[in-house]
């Protein structure tokens, strides 16, 4: 009999909560008012909106008028990020300092910002996937408007210094963000302590919907709308509210914080587990970013002698869902931008293989994984260059 599946791309995508489904149901059905209504299905509406977002700024440690509510994690990037920017345009402070490692939601941010008039800057990245401070000092200096930086990788799963990071932008004068998209949940996360401006969430990574997120905006930071139209929002984000997503935000949310510590001990164990039983079965496989500080969740490697495509494929075969920290654009395995800014050759980079473990996520899935490791390394070797 065939064993059943296994999901190891949490990172990616995670199922529903059944608390968060049973949270938002009503909201489209008896409750389905518009929130900008004034009659009683849309005063019904507009009280589920306003605690929804109470409950969401309680569990970052913010104020309710602090949050603004988005589609997901890529447009609450795009709104710190360039809101963020052009509400600065003009101060006579070009700088805009990132990374080359953050999501891509933020770089094409960054980079349509630098189309508009902004002085890009990247900051250096070491070996370990870590930003260098050192190179953060000499960037982030007076003329800089602003910093955006993820807390933690989405490939490699390290954690940057955000709260040294965000000390420097406040030390020049500028404004910063955080795409915290993959910290939620397997960090503590406090904005009352931390030196954010803004701060990036995507529900659909801790069991609310797709297409549910928030960015966390300080109160007296000011930030451009993206969209034009109602006032909704504090006219930050003009449309009607999506009520019954911002219930399952706020639900998955106090979940998420009231089961972190359990949690994110049970995945450490299981991360740790899954990574020494890989090396033990491939020695020749490369873990990206185990000497810095990681997230529990997310391993990251590479085997030589085989392309992530390959690898992927394979594991597909053997019914095991992963991710590639590379793509496949017109035929050809392109390395992972990650992987190039930390200095790995081509080779590796171009090998990259991401397992994040979560809700679903076993002892016995672990023990499978590791088992069919050396199939899935054969096989994708005799592949390898299918896609090149």
């Amino acid at each position: 009999m065939p064993q059943p599946p296994i999901y190891l791309d949490h990172a990616a995508t995670t199922p529903v909560r059944p608390e968060v489904l049973d949270a938002m149901r009503p909201y489209f059905d008896a409750k389905f008012g518009n929130a900008s209504s004034v009659h009683r299905w849309g005063r019904e509406a507009r009280a589920a909106t306003d605690e929804a977002r109470e409950r969401i700024a309680a569990c970052l440690g913010a104020q309710p008028d602090e949050i603004c509510l988005t589609s997901g994690g890529t447009e609450a990037d795009n709104l710190a990020v360039l809101g963020g920017w052009r509400v600065q345009q003009g101060n006579g402070r070009p700088g805009l300092v990132s990374t080359p490692i953050e999501h891509k939601a933020v770089l094409e941010s960054v980079h349509q910002a630098a189309r508009e008039g902004a002085d890009e800057r990247l900051l250096r990245i070491d070996r370990a996937g870590t930003v260098n401070l050192d190179s953060a000092r000499e960037l982030i200096r007076a003329d800089v408007a602003m910093v955006s930086v993820m807390w933690v990788n989405n490939e490699t799963g390290v954690i940057q210094p955000v709260e040294a990071l965000g000390a420097l932008a406040r030390d020049a004068g500028a404004t910063f963000h955080t795409d915290a998209v993959q910290a939620f949940g397997k960090l503590a996360v406090d904005v009352r302590t931390l030196p954010v401006d803004y701060l990036s969430v995507s529900g659909h990574k801790f069991g609310a919907p797709k297409s549910i997120g928030a960015v966390f905006v300080r109160r007296g930071t000011p930030i451009a709308p993206l969209f034009f139209g109602g006032s909704q929002d504090r006219g930050r984000r003009p449309g009607t509210e999506n009520t019954a997503y911002a219930v399952a935000l706020a639900t998955a949310m106090e979940l998420a914080v009231r089961e972190r510590e359990v949690e994110v001990a049970r995945l450490h164990a299981l991360r740790d587990r899954l990574e020494s039983a890989l090396v033990a079965q491939v020695p020749e496989l490369v873990v990206h970013g185990r000497e810095a500080p990681r997230v529990p969740h997310l391993l990251h490697f590479s085997v030589p002698g085989t392309d992530s495509e390959s690898m992927l494929v394979s594991f597909d075969l053997k019914g095991v869902a992963v991710s590639s920290g590379s793509a496949c654009q017109s035929g050809s395995v392109t390395p992972s931008h990650v992987l190039s800014a930390m200095g790995l050759p081509k080779e590796l980079g171009s090998a990259a293989i991401r397992m994040s473990l979560g809700k679903l996520t076993t002892d016995e899935h672990v023990d499978r994984v590791a088992a069919l490791l050396p199939d899935v390394v054969r096989a994708a070797r005799q592949m390898a260059g299918t896609f090149a």
